[in-house]
């Protein structure tokens, strides 16, 4: 029912942004943006033609509101719209953001522009945002806020109260992370703690600390698990001195969690790893998904080659030909699932070292299971259908599904546990890869089991 009313909303926001465009009131777009949530606008956004998102996004005033609205929009509209800017006028929309938002959106931007708006931004916030941009692409330091409020062990919880009250712009105040003389952090304090604690009491006595940690370097990926193994408000990013450099906070993680999955669904499904292909041109969109069909298309080559190998089989028995479609289908189907399983438990840490071949038994027996059932139902299925051809072939056909799709099951589960072990992404097992390789494999059962039992 939520769904519902957001879907209704958002239809409502945008068919007053398509009236009050096509009338060209600008007056009353103004206002309309103004009213309209950042994420909404960002969502509401994707519907325009590229005239129609010019003129909003020059319509949009310079607050923290525009730069909200840029953070939660998609990476490929974001660089359409700040490309074509000059870099005085993004040094004017960025300038009081923080660094985080500062350097992923340069992060956007072409190399050129990028690094003539740093030349123009204070020397503070150059060095700031060239020390978040040379850590690794998708990493926790390139997710987390520099703005952090710390205080002393020794500071009793009164005064930590007045401090934090005069602190503004901290981010994630949920927590206060708490530093020795050297400025290395020590423990960490809840805001509940702290204001159902006696005022004299100093924050050592108060504080947890044993602390989760993160390092600059970390992926991303790895933060989203302890954010959501812990249920963390947000994550302190240390370096080697144990020196705190910022927090990454839920939020981010998140929006982190949210594209990783995108980006494992699209790999499981073959179609490359661009979060953002339904924005890509139809040549872009077609580049991105050729290598993987193009397995796709040499395995149907391979199936192809195998079923022509056995043509006289077909020739003297021409029922086998009719459950071809359906033994390949069958045992791409369960494959698929089974790797999608696997890839998702290694993903939200269902599945770690020494539960693997646990996991992978118990698919092999759903798969024995569902093999079993199907392959009585088909083979049923086989005999009345051609009721005047030799009975064996319900057999051939029963036990040809069963065997096809067990198989399915163990090469679906075992090649994500097997590219883990080679230190590559389990993501593009399920693809082509998975499903190609059951075809054939399928394809080469059936005839050798019709063989066997046919004497053809």
């Amino acid at each position: 029912m939520k769904k519902e009313i957001f879907k209704h909303e958002i239809r409502i926001i945008k068919d007053t942004f398509s009236r009050l465009l096509r009338r060209n009131a600008e007056t009353n777009l103004i206002k309309l943006i103004k009213k309209t949530h950042p994420a909404d606008l960002a969502i509401v956004f994707r519907y325009f033609n590229e005239d129609e998102q010019l003129q909003v996004f020059n319509l949009m005033p310079k607050s923290d509101e525009t730069v909200e609205f840029l953070i939660e929009l998609d990476d490929t509209l974001v660089a359409s719209l700040l490309n074509l800017e000059k870099p005085e006028k993004i040094v004017n929309l960025i300038q009081d953001a923080s660094a985080n938002d500062q350097s992923y959106l340069l992060g956007i931007l072409k190399e050129n522009q990028s690094q003539s708006v740093i030349d123009l931004l204070k020397i503070e916030e150059k060095e700031e945002i060239e020390e978040i941009m040379g850590y690794p692409e998708d990493s926790a330091g390139t997710m987390m806020t520099t703005d952090v409020f710390t205080l002393y062990q020794d500071t009793t919880c009164g005064d930590a109260i007045k401090a934090l009250q005069d602190q503004k712009d901290a981010e994630m105040v949920f927590y206060l992370y708490i530093t020795n003389e050297d400025d290395n952090l020590v423990g960490v304090a809840s805001l509940r703690a702290l204001a159902t604690t006696p005022s004299d009491k100093i924050l050592n006595e108060i504080m947890v600390k044993r602390v989760h940690t993160v390092r600059p370097e970390t992926d991303q990926e790895d933060v989203a698990q302890i954010v959501a193994q812990y249920n963390y408000l947000a994550v302190p990013v240390v370096d080697s001195d144990n020196f705190l450099l910022g927090i990454v906070t839920v939020d981010d993680v998140v929006d982190v969690i949210r594209e990783e999955a995108t980006e494992d669904f699209l790999q499981m499904a073959g179609a490359g790893k661009d979060r953002e292909i339904l924005l890509k041109s139809s040549w872009e969109n077609a580049k991105a998904r050729l290598p993987w069909l193009f397995a796709s298309w040499i395995g149907g080559i391979i199936a192809a080659s195998i079923i022509g190998r056995f043509e006289y089989m077909l020739e003297s028995f021409i029922a086998l030909a009719a459950f071809i479609p359906v033994i390949i289908g069958m045992g791409g189907n369960i494959g698929t699932q089974s790797s999608t399983i696997i890839v998702r438990g290694m993903a939200t840490g269902r599945i770690e070292l020494g539960n693997e071949f646990k996991i992978l038994f118990k698919e092999i027996r759903v798969g024995l299971i569902l093999g079993s059932l199907y392959g009585l139902l088909l083979g049923l299925f086989a005999n009345f259908k051609f009721i005047d051809t030799d009975p064996l072939l319900g057999v051939v056909v029963g036990l040809s599904i069963c065997c096809s799709m067990l198989l399915a099951t163990a090469v679906g589960s075992f090649t994500p546990l097997i590219l883990r072990k080679l230190d590559i992404d389990p993501a593009i097992a399920t693809g082509p890869f998975v499903t190609t390789s059951i075809d054939i494999l399928g394809v080469l059962l059936y005839f050798f089991i019709a063989g066997s039992l046919l004497n053809i």
